[in-house]
């Protein structure tokens, strides 16, 4: 049995994934399954993901949807095939420092009432890295008022709170907002966690991004907050805070920039 299990979902992620497999074979904490779940890729990572596995075959498990079916899915895919004490994430067109494992697993081994553990992020594209991004040290269910505890890919949960809060939901609602709706999950039943302050993760961002966001995806994260407000049992007069992706969906490209970029240091604060 494997200590860490990771699961990571990709499609057509031929051009990045070598970068990200590779910060998980250089990982100085070595005990660990790395679980690929394709999800119908037109290119040729399936091919190279099949080398891994020829490759490392104690090391990595390698499967593939029937029909592209999304990151929740892939996902919940993905962990069936976990046996893993602790559940890791991962991102195709990521990278993850050297000791990133082994801080995280320190972490949840000294702290046996936490159930996850997240790390701060290095932003970078095609032109190398261009900002920090530093997670909220001491989380709770609150942060969910405005904002997300945790960076999704950066986590390490045990797997008994992946269990006991039925891993991602699986709906139009959360193919893009999959992780806003795990953490108000993660709440309801009771989990705690933290976050190293440590950059122990790289983030690939498109900076011209939130540009294209489709408004319809802003109206998905208002339905998962407002469903989540109530399991989480805020007061009603917080309701307003759930509409904000909306609203913020006609704020100035430079406001929201200038918005996300004040974020990230209050939360290292």
């Amino acid at each position: 049995m494997k200590k860490i299990s990771i699961l990571m979902a990709v499609y057509n992620a031929e051009k990045t994934m070598d970068d990200a497999i590779e910060s998980i074979l250089n990982q100085t904490y070595t005990n660990w399954q790395f679980i690929i779940c394709d999800d119908c890729s037109t290119d040729n990572t399936y091919a190279k993901l099949l080398e891994y596995k020829e490759k490392y075959p104690d090391k990595f498990i390698i499967i593939k949807n029937e029909v592209n079916s999304k990151l929740p899915f892939s996902l919940n895919h993905c962990f069936k095939y976990a046996d893993g004490e602790y559940i890791a994430r991962m991102d195709a067109d990521d990278t993850s420092m050297p000791e990133r494992f082994a801080k995280q697993v320190e972490y949840l081994d000294a702290n046996p009432d936490k159930a996850v553990v997240g790390t701060s992020m290095i932003r970078f594209d095609e032109t190398g890295d261009f900002g920090e991004l530093m997670s909220y040290q001491n989380p709770d269910k609150y942060i969910l008022k405005t904002a997300v505890p945790y960076f999704h890919a950066t986590i390490m949960m045990r797997r008994e709170a992946m269990e006991k809060i039925g891993g991602y939901t699986v709906s139009k609602r959360t193919e893009r907002g999959q992780d806003l709706d795990l953490w108000f999950k993660f709440y309801a039943n009771g989990f705690e966690g933290g976050n190293l302050p440590d950059y122990l993760y790289r983030v690939r961002e498109d900076r011209d991004a939130i540009k294209r966001r489709k408004l319809k995806y802003d109206i998905y994260f208002v339905k998962t907050r407002l469903i989540g407000f109530k399991m989480l049992k805020f007061p009603f007069k917080w309701k307003i805070y759930a509409y904000r992706p909306v609203l913020s969906h006609f704020i100035p490209y430079k406001l929201k920039v200038k918005r996300r970029n004040k974020k990230a240091e209050k939360a290292g604060n």
